[in-house]
């Protein structure tokens, strides 16, 4: 039994939240190009006459031509900015329907997406802030000629952020694109969560509490998002408790349900326990996210897979991409070691925690393209293929046993569904790999095959 190192904390995780967020770098770079503009407008106070004397040209603009540039740049920059605008939502709307809605977050927290909508209305906040600097009257005629240089700058380099988020939106429509960014935030999820070394799931739990159990209620509705669990076997622990959760991270979670359930302790131990301390270890949000649920990210690949296989898409190379792309990520988790679900403290069991486990990951990526795959001989091969480096991977134990097992469920759903005998012989030569990867002999017959298959399913 071991104790799980200290997850993150709320203030990260509020963090995180801020920052992918479509509002929040935007807002904080409104912020800054407002204070630009005060710092630039007072420099200007100090170094425009010796500037104009020296460079009449750059410096020697008049007030009403001043503020006319001015104006002219903040409109544009507004023009754009609301063509920008409407060119994300309807990059948006575009992948969630090609692909799959639940990617709709990526493109929420794309950085090019927020810093190009952050210049644009930068640049019209600096420029509102300079021209209500600019003085025409003779007695209190002053021009901010510094300033207003430094807007001109601030619009040609507009125009190249501009350029580079056309290019961006339309790069990150692909599918190679939107695979490639959940890929890498499911790997660092898995880097998160999973600590590195070599281990296999134990074998055998300890024996539980005979009960009753006490349900602890859920406060409301939506999706676990983030569990404390050193905090939860603190509680267990102060109150001489066993604290098993009926929810974790990525589950689903009704207002009045139990979030976790209590038994053991002594006449005491009900009065110890704090529903809403306990409640308070539990973040729960109205969607999920990849942050602490590796296995959403994994769901968002299958789901664009699944959704190329349907017969109103039929785009096998994108669910082929979507394989190699769950075939990279389940092969970071393989040599990881996945904490024991048992927490104790002082030797004594408090804590019965829930995740995701090698096995519920592996399930995940493959089961649902294998059923929504059926005679798509390009589609088993790769499935096949993906479990290969798995095979190598994992070593002699339940790993590697789960692998070869999804390698024989691939190959009878082939023959159920596969009748050309080429074909077939192509998706047989794929498992006949994922064998010798694990290390066991070509099984020579089909009937053989059939049979491994079958015990291996049951």
């Amino acid at each position: 039994m071991s104790t799980r190192r200290p997850a993150w904390g709320r203030p990260r995780l509020l963090w995180e939240r801020l920052i992918s967020s479509l509002w929040f770098v935007p807002g904080v770079m409104l912020f800054l190009a407002g204070a630009l503009a005060v710092a630039i407008v007072e420099v200007s106070t100090l170094v425009d006459r010796e500037a104009l004397i020296r460079y009449p040209r750059l410096f020697g603009a008049g007030a009403q031509s001043s503020r006319d540039m001015l104006s002219t740049i903040a409109s544009a920059m507004m023009t754009v900015a609301g063509v920008t605008f409407s060119i994300t939502v309807l990059a948006v709307a575009q992948a969630s329907s090609q692909y799959t809605p639940r990617i709709l977050r990526n493109f929420m927290r794309d950085r090019a997406n927020q810093v190009t909508l952050g210049t644009l209305s930068g640049v019209f906040v600096y420029c509102l802030v300079v021209i209500r600097t600019v003085r025409g009257d003779e007695e209190l005629r002053f021009i901010p000629s510094l300033a207003v240089l430094m807007a001109f700058v601030l619009a040609i380099a507009a125009i190249g952020v501009l350029i580079y988020f056309i290019h961006h939106i339309a790069e990150s429509l692909g599918a190679t694109h939107v695979l490639a960014r959940v890929r890498e935030d499911t790997v660092a999820a898995i880097d998160r969560l999973f600590p590195e070394g070599v281990g296999e799931e134990d074998a055998a739990a300890p024996a539980l509490p005979a009960g009753p159990w006490t349900p602890v209620p859920a406060g409301r509705t939506g999706y676990v998002s983030h569990v404390d669990a050193g905090a939860l076997l603190a509680r267990a622990a102060a109150a001489r408790v066993v604290l098993r959760m009926e929810r974790g991270v990525g589950d689903h979670v009704v207002e009045g349900t139990p979030l976790v359930s209590w038994a053991g302790g002594d006449d005491g131990s009900a009065a110890r326990l704090d529903g809403a301390g306990i409640r308070g270890c539990f973040t729960i949000a109205a969607v999920r996210t990849i942050d602490q649920d590796a296995e959403f990210g994994v769901r968002q690949m299958v789901d664009i897979a699944v959704k190329a296989l349907s017969p109103g898409i039929n785009d096998t190379s994108t669910a082929i991409a979507a394989v190699d792309a769950i075939g990279a990520a389940l092969l970071r988790l393989a040599t990881r070691r996945v904490e024991d679900p048992f927490r104790s403290e002082g030797g004594v069991l408090r804590l019965v925690a829930r995740g995701p486990t090698f096995e519920s990951l592996l399930a995940v990526g493959l089961d649902e393209i294998r059923r929504a795959a059926p005679g798509k001989v390009s589609i088993y091969a790769r499935l096949l293929g993906a479990l290969v480096p798995l095979a190598r991977a994992t070593g002699p134990g339940t790993r590697r046993a789960l692998v070869v097992a999804h390698a024989d469920r691939l190959l009878a759903s082939a023959r159920r569904s596969v009748d050309d005998a080429a074909d077939l012989a192509e998706v047989v030569a794929a498992h006949a790999r994922v064998l010798e990867a694990a290390g066991e002999s070509a099984r020579g017959s089909a009937d053989g095959a059939d049979q491994a298959a079958a015990s291996r399913v049951g």
